[in-house]
């Protein structure tokens, strides 16, 4: 949501007019269109990077390969501490470029959407790390049955195997087995 919050404030309210004489739209963080467009992007990246792994978390437990399990899970922390760094480098590129901006007539309009822009940036990094965490909790918890089940490990090749065993309660009537002879006393 805090992504949708950041691109949104910007594609929005955050492209102006610097004065009527001139129709072209400039980016209200000190004219730098850099600005602008790393914000929207690492927004828009984000956005639908958080709805691939919500619909991996959906469908995690009817993974069956556990090593795609590890991979989802690996990829997850991946992501989220690549983007705790973006959304950091987002807040302060754009704290540094409203600092520097002189307002304006045109200006001022967008003054609150690049606020909540930087302040939104902020909030993700937070919430970016704190998603890395998660993420690094549960790679930690590696086979836990819940996370990774054991019926998916292979079987150790030196291990003896099973013989076959017939099914429970199931004895015959037969006093005297075959091959067992009752000791006389």
């Amino acid at each position: 949501i805090f992504s949708i919050v950041v691109f949104g404030s910007i594609v929005n309210e955050c492209y102006v007019n610097a004065d009527s004489q001139n129709p072209e739209l400039l980016c209200i963080f000190n004219k730098n269109e850099s600005a602008c467009s790393y914000g929207i992007a690492v927004g828009i990246i984000a956005f639908f990077g958080s709805i691939f792994f919500f619909v991996v978390d959906l469908y995690f437990q009817q993974i069956s390969s556990v090593k795609d399990r590890k991979r989802a899970v690996l990829l997850d922390l991946g992501f989220s501490v690549f983007f705790s760094f973006l959304w950091f480098v987002a807040f302060c590129f754009l704290a540094n470029q409203w600092q520097r901006t002189t307002m304006s007539q045109g200006f001022s309009q967008g003054a609150d959407a690049a606020r909540a822009a930087i302040t939104f940036s902020f909030f993700s990094v937070i919430v970016w790390v704190a998603l890395a965490v998660k993420a690094l909790q549960r790679y930690r918890l590696g086979t836990d049955m819940s996370l990774f089940a054991t019926d998916q490990f292979t079987a150790d090749p030196n291990a003896p195997t099973e013989t076959y065993q017939s099914p429970p309660f199931t004895e015959t009537l037969d006093t005297n087995p075959k091959g067992y002879q009752v000791p006389a006393y």
